[in-house]
């Protein structure tokens, strides 16, 4: 392939390669030549111009393909407009001498084809500039058209189509002539060429002003004759072309109209001309008019549905203004349509026909309008509701019968109603909250409006209407109670008329429907008004026949809407319903023999009715509540169910006696009762399986029914990726709702709500807009195979085999049409049963029920009918699953192969391809790899079966199957198969538009199988991967949308494996063209690839994006292109803001989630590098009303560049390149979304996008960064528009973001006023955002977020004025006092869970303000301790504010409520107490609720308490430890009862003592944090966790408390046992401080409680009775605290320093690791942790002690080793100094000194000490080991425990040992503090100890101090270390007794005088120096006076030492200047860092 890029053919490379690759060689050299030649050098062009246009021109006669055609063509028009245009007549020449060539063979034909192609794309590109050679070529085509077969013809009109676009106005003398031609072709049998005559009329109108005003008629008559008969394809072309013709006959263009003076039709003509179509189909209004009023044959369906497109496009080209401002009109016109007597002749052809009318409604003002215009569009449907309704209520009223055609008109009026409701419905749900201004305002009267028309006397208006009223109630939640409440006093006050019994049940059915879908539900008690009102109506319908049936439907009706309400409503009225269900039908046998006798046809039919009603009524229990379905339940319901069962066999004798008309009930309660079984499991109705069979086969065999009805689930249960063969992938496009009607199944997409009203209460399948049950013959043959499917695997195999035996006699008898529908329905049921056999894992039968499914399936694979040839593969394949056995799948391998080697006929081909393609779908490649070769072998012969592309396609889609399931067996086939596709693509011509789209599916497949190989580079994977690029550039360039999808699906597979091969600079741009196709999967593909790309490579694809909209300034280069580039409009948003605007259009489900997908994948990887961009974005999508006048310029603008070539544009189109509508409210809540995952991608970016002051010099440092930080006032602005919205979401939306905002900036400082923070200034807008949410119309989730918000503004501290805190906290206190009010005061609105739920979220908010607030108040008390750190220590909210804010500020905001509130809290801690008991204790609840929940929403209000509870635990806390347990409020707590309303309590409880009181308390906080703290679910916040840690700690500060927990030993336990465990599950340090923090204090509590009771005991000795441990020193666990706090301490030692565990490190895995120093949290956990170890002994006995100690100290050892590392500064780590302190406290405890366990003391000290030696040892691979903590700690043993080391010379003489190496330390910081130690070991009071040391060390140490005279010190450090050895020697001197001084002193003092320096050496030296000099003297004139005899000795006997010293006193007394400069240098020098440890431990 390389080879082929060249810019010239490489004629020899294309001779040595093998002719079947010639056309791809070929091919792919244009491909390059199309992207070089636009970039190439013009001069290199002109060079080799000549060569490559006899290159190209030889190809035209080489016979090349469609593809290559088409290249070739565009290749060789822009090489004559780049280089020289000398010979471009000559090709044109050449191009007409081929045309006009009389050969009309088919060897001819593609060289005629790529002559056609190339004269158009010249003019095309060319236009005027080939002048006035066009009359010749265009009459040369159109002679050529007459004679030319289908796809020459196609080829023709497309290429005439580019001539005019390239000459415009320029060929107007030809127009005429092209239409004469073109206009018959429009009729043309081949779907193609009407497909191209529409595109060429479509270019043709632009122009030719005749066709839109003398022509407009016949061109009209034209279209709709046209559409007979039509494809999708077809009506698509055909309705743009008649509805662009209309819309410019109303609005001409500009330029044309400026040329001619032309007559305007008027919009009446226009939209008349158009109903002609609806109404008359393509008859045409020429006939005699006497045919025209008999009414003669129907509209022919195509027509009706391709009109109706026209409609769409005749108002979206006249765009959104335009139908704004005729919207009356339009509506008025159509809603015309469907009350036309010739629109409705028969029910389904009247739902038909309204499905359109409100398709046209959908579409137009779905998509075109904005908010305002869609409320404004709402009130004018109103009025059309109201006029047609006074119009029925006039006809109805005239008893006198004067208007006679009344009965006619109110059947009209019916549609016209259902039309308008049903888009009236659909605009108030889209605008959600936004549509609240319609119900309002009074003017409009919506609700009355609809509401009347509950009383309309047609069923399927009355319907419609209750349909509206629910989706208002689900638009605007705070309607729905009002409506039931309305609907239920109208019910009452109406009951005598039929319509209001009827209408209003209908109204509350569907208003109990629409719940589900609010979140705030509705209160209980309705679900009893509507039980008693439902009874009410039951009972009473027999009073009166008149209104017995609609009375007995109603109540049923409104019993089965009532189970849509779920298990915890219906639980309360189960009983009842059971009776009724049992009382509906006979009791007995005797009975239902009885009733046969007895009645009239109508109490047969109430009967019926009532029956049907009861079993509707079931099937919604079951459904609705699984949870109350038991054993028991499913037995009582069954009575009823088996009754039913026996009913059926005697209804047909009933009919007979009384009548056909009670067909349709029975019917009914056949299709009840299938529904219900359905549901149930079939074990329970096994009894009646043979009785229930014959039924079931009978309905769908058609048996007792003489209409031809068809099953609509065969579809369904094909596979859907079969939908390319049956069609049926018209139902994925943006025409689904119409298209329906014209799929071949019985009443095909004419669902309507009549046909079953109990849908209106169900909840609405996916993907509709609006339920529609199909009509009732077809519904019961669904019901009756979805059944037959659930019971066939349970069927003995006996029936089984009658059954499918049966089925063949059926299929036998029947004949005609009737045979094919049987046969559908057979093999539906047939299908449906497999399925159901694969599903339960059932085989299907021994060898003969096999034979007999086999002999049905082998029947219909040859038949005519494709859907049927599809359902028997999809069957085949399914029994192979089923039965599993090779030799069964190998003969029925076998039987296709040998049919397809014999067969002539295309049925059976493609049956049996098909059936191969199956067996391999369904038994996987493993299961047929033996047949995989022949198969293959078979269908690609197949394949190349030109003659029939039916069996192409067929083929091709096996194929495709059978490489998908293949896998990488298939491997060995990947290269003839691709060769195949290839030859394909190139060959077959593109109408054949099926076998594009197989190619497409086996090209994925083959994708799919190489995979990740595919990055490979050896020859055959790069030719594999090339091969695969050529066919998918091929597949891009076809014109069928479908085949483009295919195209893109293969990229997006090939750049997930070969990420680096795919051009996403030609991918990208292609795709953003794709965004604005008008095919729905077009679409879908391409934001499914968009979405993929954007995972990866973001960046990538916004910058491709954005080169698309730069070329779109230039021109684009083919003209083509401009159809689907008009809409495509790239501004500087780039392609986010083009998918932003998407999802205001779109509402295809998972287009829309794949958009929010590709947008989420942007944003996280873009949004913090482009900050402000997207910033933008949101804020233009949430500023959604503003920027209407930008427009308008920009605009302007735009129509100066134009020429007049394209002013066409100027008629709608200059609307529609903008979004003209604002962007909705659900794409302002994503944007809203986008908000806050923006601030959270910077939080994990950068920290100085939260820092001002970073944020400006970065800023000033490079102007094109960008910080979230600058962005404040427009993120507040955002967040407050989203707050303050109509629409609830977004308000929630944006009170999120708020407090997003104020939780990430409430600490950044605002640098120019220190002291304050940023957030200060915005504390209006936060003000402004919140207030509305307060208000008392607002729902309860969104106060409830409010108070969220409220709680982190009022505790972010970011204000400081108390009297700007009191705005938001005024709004608590409002919400407060609402809380108190208590349960049932207001009127409810909404469910008692949603009062819950904002009552708890008010107190949780309070409790968060009152935690923040004692935080405050602690700092603050704590401050004057350390004035001096206030800045640095303290929490940023408070910065250093200390001085405006009292401390204790916010307190006395909360102290006032306090009371009050902790009651509240406290009672609200009693409520989740008992929520969270297992269901096992459900019996000890409160039989009425608790004090903010009830009964009934138990399960919901469950979820709210668990959301709330722990800020409030930590709050009731806080308060306890504040005042002793309440104790101040203690007595009167019990009589709240009477005080306030919010305690519901029985009789008042005995009045307990305080000390009871606060047991009860402490239990049940306690209670509730054990219980949390045992099982924290993963998915809890941390915070929570984090918070009833706080809480545990806070309550053991108290002193009750801490009694308490002491007291009961195993509660301690059990709290510990509790806090390993969730060390075990959470990992964040924050929770494990927080819990040793808890341990702490737990452990405390025990030893304040020991003290005590040792001093109340008395005598000494009760500690050890008393202590842990006994006598006998044994620890329990479970029972023993200490054992349970070593367990934890040691979990959180070892998982933090591993290496303390022996365990590890001598398993031989364990490799030594240098140690590391840890990080912070874990110094300070490790610091705490062995604090805590060294506090256990004082617990234990003596004897406890000895059993924990060895363990102790050996961690304690362990930590030191391992955390002794030298600090860069010289600090000791918190660990280390917690391990000397714990073993001083351990060394210095009174253990010691008790006799029994002196020994184990004794060993147990030595051990330690012995330790701490071995790890002191210097060792290579520790260098960083800090010798001082070690040499410390050896210390502290010599000094503390002097007796037990005293004469073990193995540890003296190591101990010696480290000093000496401390000694000789190179590092005067250790000699230093070595010297320190010595001192303390000298200075020991026992002389035992201290002799040994003295002896060995000191004679060391005055060498090191003689030695300091010869190498003074340089550093401060050295002079440090040599003043710490001068005062050992000092002390040295103070321990000798008198007779010993002279000799102590003449070592110091000979050694002090050689410090002295002369003067002049003094003026010299350097400081160090100095300060010794200086050091000694001081000194030396200390030492004097003390030992004045001896000084004098020593001097005496060394003159020369009394000179210096007398010379340097001399110096020193003279120069007094000097003395005193000495002096102020004497602190700098003594404050040079001194080591010391922080804990001084001696």
């Amino acid at each position: 392939m390389e080879l082929a890029h060249s810019l010239l053919l490489n004629e020899d490379a294309l001779a040595q390669i093998t002719e079947a690759k010639r056309p791809v060689f070929i091919f792919e050299w244009l491909r390059f030549l199309n992207k070089v030649l636009v970039a190439a050098n013009k001069v290199d062009v002109k060079e080799k111009q000549k060569k490559l246009v006899e290159q190209l021109t030889g190809l035209i006669s080489s016979n090349p393909g469609p593809p290559t055609r088409k290249l070739l063509a565009k290749n060789l028009a822009t090489l004559y407009s780049i280089g020289d245009t000398f010979t471009v007549f000559q090709t044109l020449d050449k191009c007409n001498d081929i045309i006009k060539n009389k050969d009309d063979t088919p060897a001819y034909l593609p060289t005629k084809l790529a002559a056609v192609a190339c004269v158009g794309a010249f003019y095309e590109r060319m236009g005027r500039m080939l002048g006035s050679s066009f009359p010749e070529t265009i009459n040369n085509l159109l002679k050529a058209l007459k004679n030319a077969e289908s796809q020459g013809r196609s080829e023709i009109l497309l290429s005439l189509q580019k001539v005019l676009s390239g000459l415009g106005g320029a060929a107007a003398s030809c127009h005429r002539d092209i239409y004469k031609n073109a206009r018959s072709l429009l009729t043309d049998r081949s779907m193609a060429v009407r497909c191209a005559v529409a595109k060429c009329l479509l270019e043709l109108q632009n122009e030719a002003v005749f066709m839109w005003t003398t022509e407009l008629e016949n061109v009209a008559t034209l279209c709709f004759k046209a559409l007979e008969g039509s494809t999708y394809g077809v009506r698509v072309a055909v309705s743009k072309l008649l509805g662009t013709v209309m819309a410019t006959a109303l609005m001409p263009k500009q330029a044309a109209v400026m040329r001619q003076n032309v007559k305007r039709a008027t919009l009446e003509e226009v939209l008349e001309l158009m109903a002609t179509g609806f109404l008359r189909g393509g008859s045409g209004f020429l006939k005699s008019g006497g045919e025209m009023l008999k009414g003669g044959g129907s509209v022919s369906r195509e027509v009706r549905v391709g009109v109706t497109q026209a409609y769409v496009v005749f108002v979206t080209t006249l765009g959104g203004q335009w139908l704004e401002r005729n919207f009356a009109t339009f509506l008025s016109h159509v809603l015309e349509l469907v009350a036309h007597p010739r629109a409705t002749q028969t029910h389904v052809e009247a739902v038909y026909s309204r499905r359109c009318v409100s398709f046209a409604l959908r579409a137009t003002l779905g998509g075109l309008l904005g908010e305002k215009a869609q409320i404004a569009a709402a009130k004018e449907i109103c009025q059309a509701i109201n006029k047609q309704m006074r119009a029925v209520e006039a006809v109805v009223s005239d008893s006198s019968g004067e208007n006679k055609g009344g009965a006619a008109d109110v059947s009209a009026s019916q549609h016209v109603m259902v039309c308008a409701l049903k888009e009236l419905g659909s605009l108030v749900q889209s605008l959600s909250a936004t549509a609240s201004p319609l119900i309002q305002e009074p003017s409009i009267g919506l609700l009355e409006t609809v509401t009347s028309v509950l009383l309309h006397p047609s069923m399927a208006a009355r319907l419609a209407a209750a349909w509206c009223l629910r989706c208002v109630a689900v638009a605007l939640p705070y309607q729905l109670t009002p409506l039931l409440d309305r609907c239920a006093e109208r019910i009452n006050t109406l009951k005598s008329s039929p319509e209001a019994v009827s209408g209003y049940s209908f109204a509350m059915a569907a208003l109990l429907g629409g719940v589900y879908q609010c979140l705030l539900g509705i209160p209980h008690s309705k679900g009893k008004m509507v039980v008693s009102i439902a009874e009410d109506l039951l009972r009473s319908a027999a009073q009166n026949s008149r209104l017995s049936l609609h009375r007995t439907q109603a109540g049923w009706l409104l019993l089965g809407a009532l189970m849509t309400l779920g298990s915890s409503l219906v639980r309360y009225h189960l009983p009842k319903m059971l009776l009724l269900w049992r009382n509906v039908f006979p009791r007995s046998q005797k009975e239902l023999e009885a009733e046969k006798a007895r009645g009239d046809s109508f109490t047969w039919q109430v009967t019926l009715e009532g029956r049907a009603g009861a079993l509707c009524a079931m099937r919604s229990f079951v459904a609705h509540c699984p949870e109350l379905l038991t054993e028991d339940v499913i037995r009582r319901l069954m009575t009823p169910i088996e009754c039913a069962m026996t009913m059926m066999s005697h209804i047909p004798a009933v009919i007979k006696v009384h009548g056909a008309h009670l067909k349709a009930s029975a019917a009914m309660v056949r299709l009840r009762l299938y529904d219900i079984l359905a549901l149930l499991p079939p074990k329970t109705y096994e009894g009646s399986f043979s009785a229930l069979l014959r039924e079931l086969v009978a309905e769908f065999t058609l048996t007792d029914n003489s209409a031809n009805t068809t099953t609509s689930l065969l579809r369904s249960l094909c596979h859907y990726d079969d939908s390319v063969l049956m069609g049926s992938w018209l139902q994925e496009t943006d025409h689904k709702s119409i298209e329906d009607q014209l799929q071949p199944n019985s009443a095909s997409g004419s669902g309507a709500l009549e046909h079953d009203p109990s849908s209106i209460y169900l909840r609405v399948p996916v993907g509709e807009a609006i339920p529609g049950p199909l009509p009732l013959g077809v519904s019961v043959i669904d019901a009756s195979v979805a059944l037959f499917g659930v019971v066939f695997p349970h069927v003995s195999f006996k029936h089984r085999l009658q059954m499918l035996d049966h089925f063949a006699e059926c299929i036998k008898q029947a004949k005609g049409v009737r045979q094919q529908a049987v046969q559908l329905n057979i093999f539906t049921a047939v299908l449906s049963a497999l399925k159901g056999l694969a599903e339960n894992k059932s085989t299907l039968g021994p060898e003969e029920v096999r034979k007999s499914a086999l002999a049905l399936v082998m029947g219909a694979l040859d038949n005519p009918n494709p859907i049927l040839r599809c359902a028997a593969g999809e069957a085949l394949g399914r029994m192979a699953q089923v039965v599993g056995e090779a030799t069964f799948i190998a003969s029925m391998a076998q039987h296709s192969f040998d049919k397809l080697k014999s067969a002539r006929d295309v049925v059976s081909r493609t049956g049996h391809s098909l059936a191969l393609g199956c067996l391999h779908r369904y038994v996987g490649g493993i299961g047929s790899g033996q047949h995989l070769k022949t198969s293959v072998s078979i269908l690609l012969a197949l394949a190349q079966d030109g003659t029939s592309h039916e069996v192409q396609t067929w083929a091709l889609h096996s194929l495709a199957l059978i490489v998908d399931s293949s896998g990488p067996m298939y491997r060995g086939y990947v290269e003839p198969t691709l060769s195949l596709v290839l030859t394909l693509l190139l060959t077959v011509p593109p109408s054949h538009t099926e076998v594009h789209q197989c190619l497409g599916r086996c090209l994925g497949a083959l994708i799919t199988t190489v995979g990740p190989e595919l990055q490979g580079n050896s020859p055959t994977i790069s030719t594999i991967r090339s091969s695969c690029l050529v066919g998918c550039a091929i597949m891009q360039d076809h014109s069928d949308s479908l085949v483009q999808a295919a195209a893109i699906s293969c990229l997006q597979q090939l750049h997930m494996f070969a990420p680096r091969h795919v051009n996403l600079s030609s991918l990208v741009p292609c795709l953003c063209v794709h965004l604005c196709s008008s095919h729905l999967l077009l679409r879908r593909a391409a934001v499914a690839c968009l979405r993929q790309l954007a995972q990866r490579e973001a960046a990538e694809v916004c910058a491709y994006a954005m080169s698309l909209a730069k070329k779109a300034g230039d021109n684009i280069h083919c003209r083509y292109t401009i159809y689907e580039q008009k809409h495509l409009n790239i501004t500087e948003t780039g392609l986010e803001g083009v998918l932003f605007g998407m999802l205001d259009r779109e509402t295809d489900r998972k287009l829309c989630s794949d958009i929010h997908d590709t947008l989420g994948h942007m944003l996280s990887s873009l949004a913090v590098e482009k900050l402000s961009h997207w910033l933008k974005l949101c804020k233009d999508v949430l500023a959604a009303s503003t920027g209407i006048l930008e427009k308008e310029e920009e605009d302007s603008e735009k129509k100066d560049e134009m020429d007049d070539d394209t002013m066409f544009t100027g008629l709608g189109d200059d609307d529609k390149t903008k979004p003209s509508v604002a962007p909705r409210w659900v794409t302002r809540v994503f944007a809203a979304d986008c908000l806050c995952r923006i601030i959270h991608l910077c939080e994990n970016a950068d920290k100085a996008h939260f820092d001002l002051a970073t944020a400006r010099s970065a800023k000033a440092k490079n102007p094109k960064g960008d910080l979230l930080v600058l962005h404040l006032s427009d993120l507040i602005r955002m967040a407050f528009m989203a707050a303050t919205d109509h629409s609830n979401q977004l308000r929630m939306a944006g009170l999120q973001a708020l407090e997003d905002i104020i939780k990430k900036f409430a600490s950044v400082p605002e640098p120019e006023f220190p002291g304050h923070v940023i957030l200060e200034q915005y504390q209006a807008n936060v003000g402004a955002a919140l207030r509305p949410a307060f208000s008392p119309d607002t729902p309860s989730d969104i106060t409830a977020k409010a108070c969220q918000v409220c709680s982190a503004w009022i505790g972010s501290g970011v204000v400081s004025d108390l009297n700007d805190l009191r705005r938001v906290h005024n709004l608590l206190v409002s919400s407060l006092d609402k809380v108190q009010a208590g349960k049932g005061s207001s009127s409810q609105l909404y469910s008692e869970s949603a009062t819950t739920m904002e009552k708890l979220a008010v107190l949780k908010a309070w409790a968060e303000v009152y935690v923040v607030a004692m935080k405050i108040k602690k700092e603050a008390e704590s401050r004057p301790a350390r004035p001096v750190r206030s800045g640095e220590d303290d929490d940023e909210d408070m910065g250093d504010e200390g001085d405006i804010l009292p401390p204790d500020s916010l307190i006395t905001l909360v102290q006032p409520e306090l009371p009050s509130l902790s009651r509240l809290w406290l009672a609200a801690l009693r409520d989740y107490a008992l929520l969270t008991l297992p269901a096992e204790f459900a019996s000890q609840l409160p039989p009425e609720g608790g004090a903010f929940y009830t009964p009934e929403t138990i399960d919901t209000a469950r979820l709210h308490y668990r959301n709330s509870w722990a800020p409030i635990l930590h709050a009731v806390a806080l308060w306890l430890s504040n005042t002793d347990f309440g104790a101040a409020e203690g007595p009167e707590e019990p009589q709240t009862g009477t005080t306030s309303p919010a305690y519901p309590q029985g009789p008042p409880a005995p009045i307990k003592n305080p000390d009871e009181l606060a047991k009860d308390r402490m239990h049940l906080l306690l209670g509730i944090s054990i219980e949390f703290l045992c099982f924290p679910r993963p998915e809890e916040p941390i915070e929570r966790v984090m918070s009833c840690l706080q809480a545990l700690c806070t309550l053991l500060e108290s002193p009750q408390a801490r009694n308490h927990i002491a007291e009961d030993q195993l509660l301690a336990v059990e709290l510990l046992n509790v806090l390993h465990r969730l060390l075990l599950t959470r990992d964040p340090p924050s929770v494990q401080l927080q819990v040793t923090a808890v341990v702490q204090e737990t452990i405390r509590s025990a030893q304040d409680h020991l003290d005590q009771r040792v001093e109340d005991g008395g005598e000494k000795e009760s500690a050890s009775v008393l202590a842990e441990g006994g006598d006998t020193g044994e620890l329990q666990p479970g029972k023993s605290l200490v054992f349970a706090a070593m367990e934890l301490l040691v979990f959180l030692l070892v998982r933090h320093l591993p290496q303390v565990n022996t365990k590890a490190s001598d398993s031989p895995s364990h490799l030594p690791t240098k140690p590391q120093p840890l990080p912070e949290h874990s110094n300070r956990l490790v610091a705490v942790t062995i604090s805590i170890l060294a506090e256990l002994p004082a617990l234990c006995s003596p004897a406890g002690s000895m059993t924990i100690l060895p363990t102790i100290l050996f961690l304690i050892c362990g930590v030191l080793k391992e955390t002794a590392l030298k600090t860069p500064d010289g600090s000791v780590p918190l660990p280390v100094s917690a391990a000397l302190q714990g073993i001083k406290t351990i060394i210095t405890s009174p253990l010691g000194r008790v006799e029994k366990t002196q020994q184990q003391w004794t060993s147990l000290v030595r051990s330690s000490l012995a330790s701490v030696l071995e790890y002191s040892q210097p060792d290579e691979s520790r260098p960083n080991m800090d010798e001082v903590s070690l040499l410390t700690a050896i210390t502290l043993f010599l000094v503390s425990t002097s007796s037990e080391l005293v004469g073990v010379t193995t540890l003296q003489k190591g101990c010696m040992e480290r000093f000496r190496n401390a000694l000789n330390s190179s590092d005067p910081w250790v000699q230093a503090r070595c010297y320190q130690l010595l001192l303390s070991v000298f200075q020991h009071s026992s002389r035992a100890l201290s002799t040994p040391y003295i002896h060995a060390l000191a004679p060391m140490l005055v060498e090191k101090l003689k030695g300091a005279e010869r190498a003074r010190p340089g550093t401060p450090a050295e002079l440090q270390a040599v003043q710490e050895g001068v005062k050992v020697l000092e002390g040295l001197v103070a321990l000798g007794e008198e007779q010993n001084r002279v000799q102590l002193l003449a070592l110091l003092v000979p050694t002090l005088i050689s410090y002295l320096l002369d003067e002049n050496a003094f003026s010299t030296a350097p400081p160090p120096s100095k300060g010794l000099h200086e050091f000694a003297l001081q000194n030396l004139m200390r030492i004097g006076p003390l030992y004045p005899a001896a000084f004098k000795t020593v001097i005496g006997a060394a003159p020369e030492l009394k000179t210096r010293l007398e010379t340097a006193i001399r110096a020193n007394q003279a120069s007094s200047k000097a003395k005193a400069a000495a002096r102020q240098a004497q602190p700098t020098v003594q404050a040079t860092p001194t080591i010391k440890l922080k804990t001084s431990f001696f």
